[in-house]
């Protein structure tokens, strides 16, 4: 009987240190601060062509210190500055978003605000606008903790040289293997096809065309912009087909490759943004 006695006294023994070694295992988040965001600058943010090379603002954050049961974690903090429009509190889907891993602050040039207000945010230029910016941090891809919102007012990007140089012509065409349109320029003239863009403005330039759609493998449906009609020693084109969305990309003077087309037909329009350096193809 002393025997069993010491049996089960020995089972329960071990029972209870393996459940203390498996509570101990499990890592609990007790907390952490939200970062404090800071800049060096308040009110407006200056910005000239003239100067872009120039720091724009630096923003300084706190640590988080997020703590678990272990103690302050020693993992790094991953961190995304987000910058948008006053008001609409980081819901724009055009906010420009900065991945930062460990850094506790970020220096911006004039450039690089420019570019994220005039290409990214899509503001117009020489326009003062209203903007915010704020920090979130978060560990393994969770526990997001928020900073507190920077604003700064009447911050006007500068124009800058288009990222692709528009036709000198003045002139743009959709020229494609389309059968609409008569194929690559093979059928009928310009004014029979109809494919000239309209000038929107000094960068920008629009056409809407019915297209057949189909398979983009066999170069029927794919296309490029050329200057003058008829002539091709000069063209906008893509890097590589196959790595290029049917509905739009970079694009660039003298590329190599075609644009691929809709894989559906259909009425499309045809955006060409010089200033951004992008097109896209929206089905209307």
């Amino acid at each position: 009987m002393k025997h069993i006695i010491q049996l089960l006294f020995s089972s329960l023994l071990v029972w209870s240190i393996t459940s203390c070694e498996k509570a101990e295992n499990k890592v609990y988040f007790e907390g952490g601060t939200q970062p404090a965001l800071s800049a060096d600058r308040v009110g407006t943010i200056p910005l000239t062509f003239a100067t872009q090379d120039q720091e724009a603002i630096t923003l300084s954050w706190t640590n988080p210190n997020y703590i678990f049961t272990t103690g302050v974690s020693s993992h790094d903090v991953s961190y995304l500055v987000e910058i948008d429009t006053s008001g609409s509190n980081f819901t724009n889907p055009n906010r420009k978003i900065i991945s930062i891993s460990g850094d506790l602050s970020l220096s911006i040039t004039q450039a690089e605000l420019n570019d994220y207000l005039a290409n990214t945010l899509i503001l117009a230029a020489g326009v003062g606008h209203d903007i915010q910016m704020r920090v979130t941090s978060s560990i393994g891809g969770s526990v997001i903790l928020p900073s507190n919102v920077l604003e700064f007012t009447n911050v006007a990007p500068y124009t800058i040289p288009p990222k692709v140089n528009p036709p000198a012509s003045g002139t743009l065409y959709y020229v494609g293997g389309d059968p609409q349109l008569g194929g690559w320029q093979n059928g009928g003239s310009y004014a029979q096809q109809n494919q000239q863009f309209t000038q929107v403005s000094p960068t920008l330039y629009e056409i809407t065309l019915s297209l057949s759609g189909g398979d983009n493998a066999t170069g029927n449906d794919q296309f490029l912009f050329v200057p003058v009609w008829g002539d091709w020693n000069h063209k906008y084109a893509c890097k590589k087909t196959a790595a290029q969305p049917a509905d739009g990309g970079e694009f660039g003077y003298d590329w190599s490759d075609n644009f691929p087309g809709p894989l559906t037909p259909g009425t499309y329009k045809v955006t060409v943004d010089f200033q951004r350096g992008v097109y896209t193809v929206v089905k209307q």
